[in-house]
């Protein structure tokens, strides 16, 4: 309707451009959306062109190896790079049983760092089971409102109303099935690894433990206590386990870094510095990689020692291994690597088998580097 014919007062000049800009601006709507259309497509198409070519480059390892930090596998379907991800036995339960302890803004910060958790454990090489037990109150709320139900359609992970206590009971079963995964990464050399055997244990994690964690073991689960208090409630996930008669642990982090803070973890901290662990199987390598720099850690002297061993012991036995296989295959007529015995090198691995010259490539490897000091932190 023209202003100029209407009862209410004639609108200024300004008005009259801004009420004319807005109407071309709506026209228009529908041509920038074809345009941006167009623009995503064309996008698209280049980022598969750039997948394409470095699948044709990088054939040779595009066929289920592993890649240099034994961490990623890929296979090639359909022209495109899928990450393969293996489960392994291993269980993690966030306990969200403390939901009236907490404020609004705490619970916004659980649920993101429950989030994080997920998104961590979904990209990881070795992957947990993963559940959230006391799933409800506040927090479910905000899940199903505010996060608008996107944890529905979550992979890999349960969330269930029963407490933690029930939902190590059921992970026996998720980890014992079909689906419960294969011992691989740092469980694969771990000690404790006696296959279906092993009987698994339940530890809640709490840093006011007493005792401390080692290692992680296959069919075991590991409770971390959902709770973003700012301190408020100490000891409480420590009296919580002890009240179930759960045993409890806590990280080596004073074992292994030297702290210019306090050793405190966030829940998805936690959860990816286990995931870390099951990748590695060092603990200094997986806290560098996931401690904040404004916490200034660094890795006690004696543990930069014995990082460098580890990685030597990992290189020798990943050799030792390759050369028993090979010597396997000339045994039985079935290997084509010729052998000769200037290449060989004239000792024995603890098996008593001759290391054939596989064992000098692999020597030639050097340990990574451990992450030195890191920037200090306000």
């Amino acid at each position: 309707m023209d202003p100029a014919t209407s009862g209410d007062p004639p609108l200024s000049k300004n008005k009259l451009k801004k009420l004319r800009r807005d109407e071309a601006w709506e026209a228009g709507r529908e041509a920038r959306r074809i345009i941006r259309r167009e623009k995503n497509k064309e996008r698209r198409e280049r980022k598969r062109a750039t997948r394409d070519l470095a699948a044709t480059q990088q054939s040779d390892s595009l066929n289920g190896h592993t890649n240099g930090d034994n961490t990623v596998e890929f296979e090639e379907a359909g022209g495109r790079r899928h990450p393969q991800h293996i489960r392994v036995p291993i269980t993690i339960v966030i306990d969200c049983g403390f939901d009236e302890l907490m404020l609004d803004t705490e619970r916004k910060s659980l649920a993101s760092q429950i989030t994080r958790c997920y998104s961590d454990n979904h990209k990881a090489p070795y992957q947990v089971h993963l559940a959230i037990s006391s799933f409800g109150g506040h927090l479910k709320e905000r899940f199903d409102t505010v996060l608008a139900g996107h944890h529905r359609s979550w992979k890999g992970v349960k969330f269930l109303e029963q407490d933690s206590v029930d939902a190590a009971n059921q992970a026996e079963a998720w980890m014992r099935g079909s689906a419960g995964g294969e011992l691989a990464g740092a469980l694969e050399s771990n000690d404790t690894a006696e296959g279906q055997s092993n009987p698994g244990e339940t530890i809640y994690l709490t840093s006011d433990s007493p005792n401390t964690l080692s290692s992680l073991s296959p069919y075991s689960t590991y409770i971390i206590g959902g709770l973003v208090d700012r301190n408020r409630h100490k000891g409480i996930c420590y009296k919580k386990a002890m009240d179930r008669g759960i045993k409890t642990a806590k990280l080596p982090i004073g074992d292994y870094m030297q702290m210019t803070s306090r050793f405190v973890l966030s829940t998805n901290q936690v959860n990816e510095i286990m995931l870390r662990w099951i990748e590695c199987g060092k603990w200094g390598e997986a806290f560098m990689k996931v401690m904040p720099k404004r916490k200034g850690g660094v890795l006690k002297p004696e543990c930069e020692e014995q990082q460098h061993v580890r990685s030597e012991e990992f290189l020798n036995s990943e050799t030792e291994a390759s050369a028993l296989e090979g010597a396997a295959e000339v045994i039985s007529g079935q290997s084509d690597v010729e052998v000769d015995n200037d290449d060989v090198e004239q000792g024995t691995s603890e098996s008593g088998d001759c290391q054939p010259r596989k064992k000098r490539r692999m020597d030639s490897l050097q340990p990574d580097d451990v992450p030195g000091k890191i920037d200090q932190g306000t």
